[in-house]
């Protein structure tokens, strides 16, 4: 609606800096954050991603996609989600939570994490650009190598490195806050 998008080469070139300076890179570094900090630790560190989780509605997704994620998680006998305090739960925080007490390796958690989040985003713009289903698969198949240096690239990297700087996107989600007729939360 706002000109966002409007083909696959737009689409690929909007996920790749979704990946490499917003909201996909700064899901990267928590997990890889959440992974290193001690059980006693992820209280605070998750209270800390949720408030970085800009705009508002991005914030509730995360907090709503964490908390289901934590109920779901209960298949799995984690006791570090079972018995979460209460406090916030920002899904990239819980992912890594569940991933590193079943003894999953980082670093496929974090390129499956960032492969799943721009897979959702190509899904959505085939629907609402729109791209067709070939245009959707190349432009995930794009990005591949992306996915694959972010999470590289985001190893190391700590939550003072995290922030995003998508301006268009960040602009494009606090609009979608208030449009008149929405497909998705964010």
């Amino acid at each position: 609606e706002d000109g966002g998008p409007k083909d696959e080469a737009d689409l690929v070139a909007w996920l790749r800096d979704l990946l490499r300076r917003g909201s996909l890179w700064t899901d990267a570094v928590a997990i890889h954050v959440a992974w290193r900090t001690p059980r006693d630790g992820l209280p605070a560190l998750a209270a800390e991603v949720a408030a970085a989780a800009l705009p508002a509605e991005r914030r509730k997704e995360t907090l709503a996609m964490g908390a289901a994620f934590r109920r779901a998680a209960a298949a799995w006998d984690c006791p570090e989600l079972a018995h979460w305090g209460g406090g916030p739960l920002p899904y990239p925080v819980a992912v890594a939570v569940l991933a590193r007490a079943r003894g999953a390796p980082e670093d496929d958690v974090v390129a499956a994490f960032l492969h799943a989040g721009a897979a959702n985003l190509v899904s959505a713009a085939v629907r609402l650009v729109p791209l067709g289903q070939s245009e959707g698969l190349r432009a995930l198949a794009a990005l591949a190598a992306d996915v694959v240096e972010t999470a590289d690239a985001s190893r190391g990297a700590d939550l003072a490195e995290s922030g995003g700087a998508c301006f268009a996107a960040d602009i494009a989600a606090m609009r979608h806050e208030t449009q008149y007729t929405r497909l998705f939360r964010s």
